[in-house]
């Protein structure tokens, strides 16, 4: 088995983040949403934003000179790439006051249950944690809930926003208290 290495993305990285993210989508999506509701997230969803980049929070996972996986955190009040953007989504956030967000996680199929999706999730809390947030939150798709739940995320919120197009997509808000007790 290869393995991989994970690094902080940068701006030369995003079509091939895209294209990740298009992989990911199309197999392991496919497994919990519908044709339309997968056709939607490509055209909506399966775009980096470059925030992600440009602020040093999101990481990229190479194995043989390629990336196969992607995710990041933000210290800016957008929760995930849904809806149309709005003004609140460049804030930056309170971490006294206010979660982090963890943002586009994505692997592409043959590189999943790798333990891709954990190291970078575990990147982006400890950097959350530097960075004096105490809570992190995410929006996760269906089809990734459940490594979520395993990493120590709580669901505390079904919701089903629509897309640009109007496709509904459910969606889980869950989050994860990062606060380190350690003396």
């Amino acid at each position: 088995m290869t393995t991989f290495t994970i690094r902080k993305a940068t701006v030369a990285d995003v079509e091939a983040i895209e294209a990740v993210m298009r992989d990911s989508l199309t197999g392991i999506g496919s497994r919990a949403y519908d044709a339309q509701q997968i056709a939607s997230s490509l055209a909506h969803i399966a775009h980096i934003d470059r925030y992600l980049v440009t602020d040093g929070t999101y990481f990229v996972s190479v194995a043989d000179g390629a990336i196969v996986g992607c995710g990041g955190w933000s210290k800016r009040g957008k929760l995930f790439a849904g809806p149309a953007p709005t003004a609140d989504g460049e804030r930056l956030l309170d971490p006294a006051t206010e979660p982090a967000r963890v943002r586009a996680m994505f692997v592409t199929t043959p590189w999943e249950r790798k333990g891709i999706g954990r190291r970078i999730l575990q990147l982006c809390e400890d950097e959350a944690r530097a960075a004096g947030f105490r809570r992190v939150e995410l929006m996760a798709m269906l089809s990734g809930e459940a490594m979520y739940a395993a990493c120590g995320y709580t669901p505390v919120e079904r919701v089903t926003p629509p897309l640009a197009d109007g496709t509904a997509l459910p969606l889980t808000r869950m989050v994860k208290e990062i606060v380190d007790y350690s003396p």
